[in-house]
């Protein structure tokens, strides 16, 4: 009922965002005497605000036509290798360039596409040969693919790094810090060879119970049959997906607009501002990131839900508590592979010291194996976005990658 209710407010919204593109261009055209009248520019702003916010989205493509390296410009291609019915890992090939790093990007699967690090792998292309988890939208994934958990997510993790071998480096950006950090152990535990190099975790939940946020209170707020019995959507039959159960990217996106609603607000009152003084280029860059961050997609039911239980609600990793395949995850066993963990200083989703816990936790690992970088004046998004993230953040990371590469 959930599913088909939004469908129905998407397809009433896609309407009114074509209607008001229609009035913006009507108000703006030459034609039309109102639009020489400051009304006529008012009216046409806030009608192209209005249509931007309604339209629906699909899936954004990252783009990548070439990377400028040693100030000669290069061509970049996207070849898919390891698809998998819930994933697949995505190659960015720059024509000609062999030797550099190899660096897997785990992307979140908490409701975006992988595209929302479109920054993060734009920053690293020059001097790394990049490779994506390009998780899919759980909805267009059929019922007769299985079950997705958090146990298959490090599977595939592992999978992932297998196919690329030794002497890859990983970074995980939020969300799959749990899951790689727990793959990096069975992986250790197991000797396996292609066990990552290094190892880069930017704000993720490894140890909630560190700094708590509003988005950690609100998983331990609510016992785990509230998350079961209300968040949790039907697929309806009209995707391939139909009839698999999810938690809808839409569910995910409200709960963050809401968290920050002042400042959305604001970004688009500024929007507005600036195609009223016709400022086209401030308009398009907010345009940008909501066209990104306005994107979502579903995640299944039994992830979402073991990642409630397993992360947020009992803390199994910390607490030694985590099981993959009915065996123990221990992070004791990672030995050799160094870890970086970046934070935020103002990160309202992961809190300070809830990434620096595997820092702690990985009890094997040299000293000189480890190392903690804070962000100052650094929100969730600043850390892989950006131009904190491009200036001051990266290099650090960069640095990791090239003493622990070979």
């Amino acid at each position: 009922m959930l599913y088909d209710a939004y469908e129905l407010q998407r397809s009433f919204l896609a309407g009114a965002s074509a209607m008001a593109n229609f009035g913006a261009e009507w108000f703006g055209n030459p034609a039309n005497p109102f639009a020489y009248g400051g009304v006529g520019s008012v009216m046409a702003s806030a009608l192209e605000v209005f249509a931007h916010a309604a339209a629906p989205r699909g899936k954004p493509e990252f783009g990548f036509k070439s990377t400028l390296i040693d100030g000669r410009e290069t061509r970049v291609t996207e070849e898919i290798e390891c698809e998998k019915p819930f994933g697949q890992l995505r190659h960015f090939v720059r024509e000609g360039r062999q030797g550099d790093p190899r660096l897997l990007i785990v992307a979140p699967m908490s409701g975006h596409y992988a595209t929302l690090l479109r920054g993060t792998v734009e920053r690293m292309l020059p001097g790394h040969d990049v490779w994506i988890t390009d998780w899919a939208d759980a909805k267009l994934v059929p019922v007769d693919a299985g079950r997705f958990d958090l146990e298959d997510y490090i599977d595939y993790v592992i999978a992932f790094l297998e196919h690329l071998g030794p002497n890859t480096h990983v970074l995980a950006v939020c969300q799959p810090s749990v899951p790689v950090l727990a793959a990096t152990a069975v992986m250790a535990a197991a000797n396996n060879p292609a066990r990552p190099s290094s190892l880069t975790m930017m704000g993720g939940p490894i140890d909630t119970r560190e700094a708590p946020t509003a988005v950690n209170e609100l998983a331990t707020q609510r016992d785990f049959s509230w998350f079961e019995n209300n968040v949790i959507a039907t697929v309806p039959f009209t995707y391939p997906g139909g009839g698999r159960r999810v938690y809808p990217g839409f569910l995910q996106l409200a709960g963050f607009m809401t968290m920050n609603l002042g400042n959305h607000l604001m970004s688009h009152y500024e929007m507005f501002k600036h195609l009223v003084q016709g400022d086209e280029e401030s308009a398009d860059a907010t345009k940008r990131f909501y066209e990104e961050y306005r994107s979502v997609c579903d995640m299944t039911a039994e992830f979402y839900l073991q990642t409630i239980d397993v992360v947020f609600q009992r803390h199994a990793l910390p607490k030694g508590e985590m099981i993959h395949r009915g065996v123990p995850v221990d992070l004791s066993a990672i030995r050799d592979t160094a870890i970086l963990a970046v934070e935020g200083e103002k990160d309202d989703i992961s809190g300070l010291g809830q990434t620096k816990a595997a820092l702690t936790l990985a009890t094997n690992l040299p000293y000189e194996k480890k190392k903690y970088y804070m962000a100052p004046g650094v929100g969730h998004y600043g850390i892989f976005n950006g131009s904190r993230w491009r200036n001051v953040i990266a290099p650090v990371f960069e640095d990791w990658i090239a003493r622990h590469n070979g």
